[in-house]
């Protein structure tokens, strides 16, 4: 587990062209295709565990703002039964996804995703995963999500999404202060939300939060299902 007093848990952000502020290092053993991010080792464990209470059995989980492909990489091995679709909008990215993701059969090849898009080349999921997306992309990238999760996601699918938040009814770790101005600082469009504000946007498209799960480093884990 992480210490709880790091948040800088970052990734790449889901709209194409935006700056990453924790840029990736290149993998010791591949050369420059793939890409490590460190926070990956320290934090997908703990998403393995929310995700073993609310993956379906069978069907396709479809990854928004895969970033390195680490996390996809993992989960495959861990969830063989599943079917996983990553995605990012950036083609290093994806070139990285796909060289972590060449030996698991139930990973396809990347999407090219920008989820602020009108347009996503994905008819169906049966579960959504978006980890370190809303806080590193500007809010209509988070809107975009909704959006779509309404149109590909059947009642009763999940959609999980995992990062740091601020929380009317919780008070805010210094750290996460910190980091919500390192973002802002890189970019204005960026920053922690209020997690309230992420549920209305997600109400709006008939989603209810099922669950709010604290997390590693001041993150949290948050299931929304309609």
């Amino acid at each position: 587990m992480k210490d709880r007093g790091r948040t800088n848990d970052a990734g790449p952000g889901g709209c194409a062209g935006t700056p990453d502020p924790t840029p990736w290092i290149a993998a010791a053993d591949s050369g420059a295709t793939r890409k490590h991010a460190p926070a990956t080792l320290r934090n997908r464990d703990a998403i393995a565990g929310l995700l073993a209470t609310c993956l379906p059995e069978k069907g396709t989980v479809l990854e928004i703002a895969s970033g390195s492909g680490e996390h996809c990489a993992c989960f495959a091995a861990r969830f063989p039964r599943l079917h996983w679709q990553p995605s990012d909008p950036e083609p290093s990215a994806r070139a990285s996804i796909a060289s972590w993701c060449a030996d698991r059969a139930n990973v396809a090849q990347p999407l090219a995703i920008d989820a602020a898009a009108e347009d996503w080349p994905i008819a169906r999921a049966d579960a959504i995963l978006c980890i370190n997306m809303v806080h590193i992309s500007p809010w209509e990238a988070t809107l975009g999500l909704m959006r779509h999760a309404g149109r590909l996601l059947p009642p009763g699918a999940p959609l999980v999404l995992y990062g740091p938040y601020f929380r009317d009814e919780v008070e805010t770790a210094l750290s996460n202060i910190a980091f919500d101005q390192s973002l802002r600082e890189r970019d204005p469009r960026w920053g922690l939300r209020r997690l309230e504000d992420v549920e209305i946007a997600a109400g709006e498209h008939g989603f209810l939060p099922e669950r709010v799960v604290d997390m590693p480093a001041n993150n949290i884990g948050v299931i929304f299902r309609r």
